[in-house]
Formats: C-alpha cells, structure tokens, sequence
C-alpha cells in the first residue's frame, strides 16, 4: 500500500510566489511615487507592513483552530485562549481600518487612491495564499516524515517477507 500525500504542484507554488512578489513590488512602486508629505508615505508604509503581518498571524490562528476542531476524540485542544482570538481579529481588523482610513484621508488624486487600494488589497490576499502554500507544505513535510518514520521502523522480517510477496 503506498500513502498518497497531497502537494501544491511546482506551477502553483511558484506562482504563488510570484504572484506575492508582484503585490510587494507594486505597493513599493505605489510608496516610493506617492505624491505629498513624507509622514503619508510612512503612514502607509507602517500600514500595509502592520496589515501583512496580521495577514499572517491570521492565516496561522485560524488554520491552527481547524486542526485542533479535526482531532479525533473527545480530549480536543483548544487552540488559544479568547483574549487571543479577540487580539488576533483584532488586530486584522484595525489594521485594515487604520490602512483604509490613511488611505482615504489623503490629498492626492483619486486614480492614484485606487492603484494604492488594489495594491494593497492584492498584497493582502497574496499574504493569505502564500501562508496557506507554506502551512500546506509544513504539513506534508510532517506527514512523509511520519510515514518514513514508520516504515523505516517495521521489523527486518516484515520487510523480507513483503518482498517476497512482491514477487
């Protein structure tokens, strides 16, 4: 019997790859051509690195509240405590809020808001693919250990008598 472990194809992950490249370098572009002051420009720099870290604390709170919610029996774990979850939620919230506010606040051209917004919001999504990818990968790397583990760990004779029974 041989176990089957999903993983994301090679032209998906490095699209997703590049897909996070491409949301970085176009809010970059969008900051280093912003028009205005200087406190706007690190306004929303502070913004969108705020917004894409609870991006992927996010991705990791709740992933890890699934996997605790699919273990078998009735000793589930609880993943973290409510102040937590209300930090965490939190935190994502405010950071896109605060983000969406400073954007929208600013005295420059409309067009120039909405390359700022798209940007950041394919930034924000483009965190959550990616932090998926690699909690994907994490955990197929996990399981193929595991399984290696075991059957590395079977006994000589069960070994000998498999491959006799192979041919």
């Amino acid at each position: 019997m041989q176990n089957l472990i999903r993983r994301d194809s090679k032209p998906w992950q490095l699209q997703v790859w590049v897909s996070f490249g491409m949301a970085v370098a176009l809010c970059a572009t969008g900051l280093a051509y912003l028009p205005g002051q200087d406190l706007d420009r690190a306004f929303m720099f502070m913004g969108y690195l705020f917004c894409l870290s609870t991006a992927f604390v996010l991705s990791k709170f709740v992933r890890d509240g699934e996997v605790a919610q699919q273990q078998p029996g009735s000793t589930r774990r609880v993943p973290d405590t409510p102040m937590f979850r209300l930090v965490v939620w939190g935190g994502f919230g405010l950071a896109m809020a605060m983000t969406a506010w400073g954007l929208l606040r600013m005295d420059i051209n409309a067009t120039y808001k909405v390359f700022l917004g798209v940007s950041w919001l394919y930034l924000i999504t483009g965190a959550f693919t990616l932090a998926k990818m690699l909690r994907d990968r994490q955990e197929a790397d996990l399981l193929e250990a595991e399984w290696r583990s075991r059957r590395d760990a079977r006994p000589v004779g069960d070994s000998a008598r498999q491959a006799e029974s192979a041919q």
